[in-house]
């Protein structure tokens, strides 16, 4: 075996290992998730969510329909609706589209929403206002329990993660969450996306 062929295998391991320990990064856009009841109000009673695309975490689903959410200083319409619908109604947004609402939502874990913002949401039919609800969605990676362990992390682990982006960066403050159904995949809102250069094949190294 010559100098060559064994550096050429030495390459290869690297790249595979690399690959292994590498994560898919979504962006999430701007989106609700309803309780019965809102579905209710909103749509009719005993409406039901019409699927419209399987997202990657499995079970969960964007809908055909679409709301509008009003806070003091605008609207923001054609907001996806993500099923199957849930125990509490919650709203999540970014940074930027806070802004165009005139709303302070706290960066929050999804379903953390005690003392949250408030927002309406509404539709042609009818609208509804909740008191609290409206978060920005704190950036986290899904795993597995068999990725979890390759990773050697832990269910609410806080690490920091280096995107290779167009403009690669390193997030600081990512929380992990960890279920047997999980698929692995980083969830990061568009504010986010474009500080790093996302774009569709994006990944992700734990650095802790």
């Amino acid at each position: 075996m010559t100098g060559i062929d064994i550096e050429y295998i030495i390459e290869e391991v690297i790249k595979r290992v690399n690959e292994k320990f590498k994560i898919t990064v979504e962006a999430s856009g701007k989106h609700v998730h309803l309780s019965r009841e809102s579905i209710d109000t909103l749509f009719g009673k005993g409406y039901k969510l019409t699927e419209a695309k399987q997202l990657s975490q499995p079970g969960q689903y964007s809908c055909n329909e679409r709301v509008s959410l009003t806070g003091p200083k605008g609207t923001i319409k054609n907001v996806v609706v993500l099923g199957p619908e849930r125990t509490h109604t919650q709203a999540e947004i970014s940074k930027s589209d806070a802004v165009i609402l005139g709303v302070k939502a706290p960066i929050r874990e999804s379903g953390k929403l005690q003392g949250s913002a408030g927002v309406t949401i509404s539709t042609e039919k009818a609208s509804l206002t909740i008191k609290e609800g409206l978060i920005v969605a704190k950036r986290h990676i899904h795993l597995s329990l068999e990725d979890a362990k390759l990773f050697k992390v832990s269910d609410k682990d806080i690490v920091k993660v280096e995107v290779s982006g167009e403009r690669p960066l390193i997030f600081d403050d990512v929380v992990i969450r960890v279920k047997k159904e999980f698929r692995t995949f980083m969830h990061i809102d568009y504010d986010e996306a474009n500080a790093c250069g996302y774009n569709k094949g994006t990944t992700a190294k734990i650095i802790k």
